[in-house]
């Protein structure tokens, strides 16, 4: 049966979650925010529990990123869980703070039939609680976070098996040294974002021997429209984006009327079918990296999904979405593999073993550093609005 359709907290106003909200109605979108799984009556109930960051800089990423993973789950428990157990999905939210964030774990922790964090969504959520957990040596895996930034230093609790901004950036960027480009620019989102994420920008840049020029709207003018009109004309043809899908429309629809020609590199935050909903500008070209395949790919963890998100959903494959149902299929397959009925620890110790394995075809393999994350693929945006891999 289809999922039910999800109430979207009311607290979640203001200009972007407007704009996701009349991008939502035209899509036939469900917010998914304010679900939490039912536990199975019986047996001692076993469960992973998702926190997802519902802040306005988060909420779009979180969003697709839940839904693959609810898909997965209701999935896997129609095919009988494990070994014959339902895994209860809980999700909670916070607002992307690390006050909210102790509490909502809080909540869970003292569960013993919570047996690991799957999925954690997006950047800043991940970041905290790999930082939480270290913190209070609680015990649990956290597992396939969405962990973007390269600087987090991965402990023996935390397992990503996505691709960060390093290797993605170095992906979108590989050839541009060999084609005499020496320098990019990077547009942040914000002067907050900017002053998050400069320094680990201008290191990842200087290590592929790069220049890096950083734009942000101004403290007074927080319009990326007007940061696309008024970029300077001396700015770099070449920019990388940081930011959401929403802030990604805005910028584009003021370069776009930039008489010169930009390229915008956006990282996997964005969803390029979105961007397009959202009237970005397509004489601007627009390319996005992915930590996942294609959504058209034919590999079986791509087919799959897209059986699974067609009988569950009524909205189009995406990236983000992909991510999430990969990173529920993850945690099943090494919880599946665990002898007698799985506890906190003996889960933990399973996934600190750091197989390497096949995700129907989606690799996931650890480094020295601890990081499965060497998969990056990317879709552009076609001049006749098709987006393409």
């Amino acid at each position: 049966m289809p999922l039910a359709p999800l109430e979207r907290p009311l607290n979640l106003v203001g200009r972007r979650s407007l704009i996701v909200d009349a991008v939502a109605a035209g899509a036939g979108i469900a917010l998914p925010w304010s679900s939490h799984a039912k536990p199975d009556p019986g047996a001692r109930n076993l469960s992973v529990v998702q926190v997802v960051d519902t802040s306005s800089g988060q909420q779009d990423v979180s969003k697709d990123f839940l839904i693959g993973s609810r898909a997965a789950w209701q999935d896997i428990n129609t095919r009988g869980g494990i070994r014959g157990r339902r895994i209860q999905h809980q999700t909670v939210e916070f607002d992307g703070t690390p006050d909210a964030l102790a509490e909502v774990l809080k909540s869970v922790r003292d569960d013993p039939g919570c047996l690991a964090l799957s999925g954690t969504a997006g950047n800043t959520a991940a970041t905290l609680v790999a930082a939480q957990l270290r913190r209070d040596r609680m015990g649990w895996a956290h597992v396939a976070p969405w962990l973007q930034s390269a600087s987090v230093d991965i402990d023996e609790q935390t397992f990503p098996i996505f691709a960060g901004r390093q290797e993605q950036i170095a992906h979108a960027l590989r050839n541009l040294s060999a084609m005499g480009v020496t320098e990019v620019g990077a547009v942040f989102a914000s002067g907050i974002d900017m002053a998050r994420n400069r320094t680990e920008l201008e290191s990842i840049a200087a290590a592929l021997k790069l220049t890096l020029k950083p734009y942000a709207p101004s403290a007074s003018d927080n319009e990326l429209t007007q940061l696309g009109l008024r970029l300077p004309a001396a700015a770099p043809a070449i920019l990388l984006f940081l930011g959401g899908t929403p802030e990604l429309a805005q910028f584009t629809q003021g370069v776009g009327k930039q008489t010169r020609q930009r390229y915008v590199v956006a990282l996997a935050d964005v969803n390029l079918q979105t961007v397009l909903q959202m009237g970005a500008l397509r004489n601007t070209p627009i390319i996005a990296t992915q930590c996942v395949p294609v959504v058209t790919s034919s590999q079986p963890i791509v087919r799959s999904y897209r059986e699974v998100m067609s009988r569950l959903f009524d909205e189009p494959p995406a990236p983000l979405s992909l991510a999430g149902f990969i990173a529920a299929r993850f945690t099943f397959e090494v919880l599946n593999e665990i002898e007698g009925v799985p506890s906190r620890a003996s889960v933990l110790a399973a996934f600190q073993r750091r197989t390497q394995r096949s995700i129907g075809g989606f690799p996931v393999s650890f480094d020295a550093q601890r990081r499965s994350a060497g998969y990056v693929t990317q879709s552009m945006v076609t001049s006749d609005g098709r987006v393409v891999g």
